[in-house]
């Protein structure tokens, strides 16, 4: 059975609550650790989307949410629609992988410089990251998780 579920936020940092409530309601669909993961990236690109791709633009800029949700296949995909400027996923997740290989050795979370580590969490946490720009002139960030069922 498929399930598709959407919210549009304004792009401004303080949506990502209205956003946190809203995927409050996969909590109980998803097993938990699944449902965790799912949230970190939500939160991640969501921030990036505001602080990166839409930085200049005004607030009312719409940043579109959308989950499938296929309980049958027990299978999720997240999409996040943004205004930015596209960019190269895969280089970008390579120039972060270079820098956290660099950052290796700071002593505390905090010392390391941020950009990109998002991008590497969604990497690490999904079965499939993609970045698509479409006709009308946005850009997708799409992220495919296959989860176990929920007993």
């Amino acid at each position: 059975m498929l399930e598709h579920h959407h919210i549009q936020v304004n792009s401004d940092i303080y949506a990502l609550a209205q956003l946190q409530e809203w995927f409050q309601q996969f909590q109980n669909l998803l097993p938990k650790p699944t449902w965790m993961q799912c949230n970190l990236v939500l939160v991640e690109v969501f921030t990036n989307v505001v602080s990166y791709a839409h930085e200049g633009l005004p607030e009312e800029t719409p940043v579109d949410i959308e989950i499938t949700l296929d309980k049958t296949k027990f299978f999720l995909e997240l999409k996040i629609w943004d205004f930015g400027e596209p960019f190269d996923l895969q280089a970008e997740i390579e120039r972060a992988a270079i820098e956290s290989q660099k950052n290796k050795d700071f002593e505390s979370i905090d010392d390391i410089p941020t950009g990109g580590r998002g991008l590497m969490i969604a990497k690490t946490v999904a079965d499939e990251i993609r970045y698509e720009t479409s006709p009308d002139g946005r850009n997708c960030f799409v992220m495919s998780k296959n989860f176990a069922k929920l007993v």
